[in-house]
């Protein structure tokens, strides 16, 4: 058994923003990809589940980067799952550079859920074809709970378009640091970084759903929530720092 999984690359310009650096939503899609990857090689990629109408989906992530690398770099990608935590999968990330140092890490939780029904499902027999990888140190904790901060609130009202959407339906993972970093404006953008992103998917978020985006910032302090009939559909918190 493929207990862990590396992938290395050539960063593109594409998935680099305005300050050539890696865009977050693009890291969110290069996690995405690989675990999709590894997840194939054990045996419970999206292919052998969708044959029994069931999907991968995301509850948290948190992503910490100590550097973002620009276009031309070459980044490896290391993934490994832990064991299941009642419903929840695992699984983390280190991103390292062509030297071998480590810039980034990252922690997701995964459930399966029933695409006819919509709710989540015990792990069963996909549980069984987890690695158990007791035995591999963690690089960080499971990922937060995104928490409260006081401050003036910027509200708006988003519909996803076309490109928010994904192959199960509904807003990509990804889009939600897109969207984020649309909140926070380009000004600040091109002077902070996301030192730390911690994404709380709470609801899934439809093409006819109207989302109420209430984002605050209090120093290098945000908080980013996104409210749907009442309730929340998903929070994002963390921490920016200057660009270096």
């Amino acid at each position: 058994m493929m207990n862990t999984y590396d992938e290395t690359f050539t960063l593109r310009p594409r998935d680099c923003d305005l300050n050539d650096r890696w865009r977050p939503g693009a890291i969110l899609e290069t996690m995405q990809d690989v675990a999709g990857t590894h997840s194939l090689l054990l045996g419970c990629g999206r292919e052998d589940l969708i044959r029994r109408d069931i999907v991968w989906v995301l509850s948290r992530s948190e992503l910490h980067m100590d550097r973002y690398p620009a276009s031309g770099e070459k980044i490896t990608v290391h993934t490994f799952p832990t064991p299941t935590r009642i419903c929840f999968f695992p699984r983390y990330y280190i991103f390292t550079d062509a030297q071998g140092g480590m810039i980034g890490k990252a922690g997701t939780l995964w459930l399966l859920l029933d695409v006819n029904t919509r709710r989540m499902l015990p792990p069963g027999d996909v549980g069984k074809l987890i690695p158990d990888n007791r035995d591999l140190s963690v690089p960080m904790n499971l990922p937060a709970t995104v928490g409260n901060l006081q401050g003036e609130e910027f509200v708006s009202e988003y519909r996803p378009v076309y490109t928010d959407l994904d192959v199960n339906g509904h807003v990509n993972n990804a889009r939600y640091a897109d969207w984020l970093c649309n909140t926070l404006g380009t000004g600040l953008m091109t002077e902070y970084e996301p030192e730390r992103i911690i994404l709380n998917y709470n609801r899934e978020v439809l093409p006819d759903h109207r989302v109420t985006l209430r984002r605050i910032l209090n120093d290098l302090e945000y908080r980013l929530s996104g409210i749907l009939d009442g309730a929340s559909a998903f929070e994002i918190g963390g921490t920016l720092r200057r660009r270096r």
